[in-house]
């Protein structure tokens, strides 16, 4: 059995780079350090650290471990600092969702309600198979999903086979934005075909379980436009946007404000019927906490607004 203590020596090793430095952390003679080392690489099998003149250097092998040791050692500190008497318990949240303005816009008000007591906050933005991954796999307790609607039956039948219950935000088509400098800003009405000689940008990871990713790809990114940038965060989506009129994206609805700050217009295109569904999701018998339906109410808020 691993000795945690043994663990934690190894660790300040790491950290230090050497034994005289971990020992003075640690308050430990370098000698009795040395010899946990050396039963903790016995009872792993394995070499942690080579020993040279400049002092302890990680090998492959040991490089692993400390992660692993790491993440171990932080959750034990973790389950010590939960149940210690009047330590204060940490507000939580975490969501996975779709690059969306209204959602940020909601996560963003969402921020103001956190108490001054400590808090952990993930948001990531990402495609809706990450989405699914980090709900999974990385404790994510919430997500929100984008599909087209004509995937709705791929997407809930893979929902009910991982134990996942879904609720729909919104349903909406996608807008156009651009610079105001662009030609198509000035026509009263946009087709596909006015779009042909202009370069879309575009996230570059659609997904839908079941299906090949070069049907989706089609699908979502079809060949009447040459010329594609990819991209992955909204960033710089608006850099270029704001700074190139030969631009132009779809999208969800975006704020005034964020069109006016970078410069953008968002018209509709009379020739885009597809609908898009936004969809929460979290795992069977979660129970949602006071965090999650503050966001959820601020999400509705939003989406009021601005769909």
């Amino acid at each position: 059995m691993l000795n945690l203590l043994h663990m934690k020596h190894a660790l300040e090793v790491a950290k230090a780079g050497t034994l005289s430095k971990a020992s003075e952390v640690l308050l430990i003679a370098a000698p009795n350090i040395s010899r946990s080392i050396k039963e903790l690489e016995a009872d792993l099998g394995i070499t942690i650290f080579d020993r040279t003149q400049n002092g302890m250097k990680l090998t492959p092998e040991g490089e692993e471990f400390i992660n692993f040791a790491k993440e171990i050692l932080g959750q034990i500190d973790e389950v010590e600092k939960f149940y210690k008497a009047g330590t204060p318990k940490k507000q939580k949240f975490s969501i996975s969702v779709p690059r969306a303005c209204y959602i940020s816009e909601a996560f963003a008000k969402f921020s103001k309600v956190l108490s001054k007591d400590a808090a952990e906050v993930f948001y990531k933005e990402t495609n809706s198979q990450r989405t699914i991954h980090n709900m999974l796999n990385n404790d994510y307790k919430l997500g929100i999903i984008r599909y087209a609607e004509n995937y709705d039956k791929y997407f809930k039948a893979m929902l009910d086979e991982k134990g996942i219950q879904y609720e729909l935000v919104t349903e909406f088509t996608y807008s156009l934005i651009m610079s105001i400098d662009s030609p198509l800003a000035q026509r009263q009405e946009i087709t596909f075909n006015d779009l042909a000689d202009y370069i879309e940008i575009a996230h570059a990871d659609p997904y839908v379980p079941s299906m090949p990713l070069s049907k989706v790809v089609k699908e979502e990114l079809p060949d009447n436009i040459d010329r594609r940038i990819f991209i992955f965060e909204r960033a710089s989506q608006f850099d270029l946007l704001s700074l190139n009129p030969e631009t132009f994206m779809w999208v969800s609805p975006v704020p005034n404000r964020l069109l006016e700050r970078y410069n953008l217009v968002q018209r509709k295109c009379a020739d885009n019927k597809k609908i898009y569904k936004d969809v929460l999701i979290y795992k069977n018998g979660y129970k949602l906490s006071n965090l999650d339906r503050q966001f959820i109410t601020e999400l509705c808020e939003s989406k009021r607004k601005y769909l």
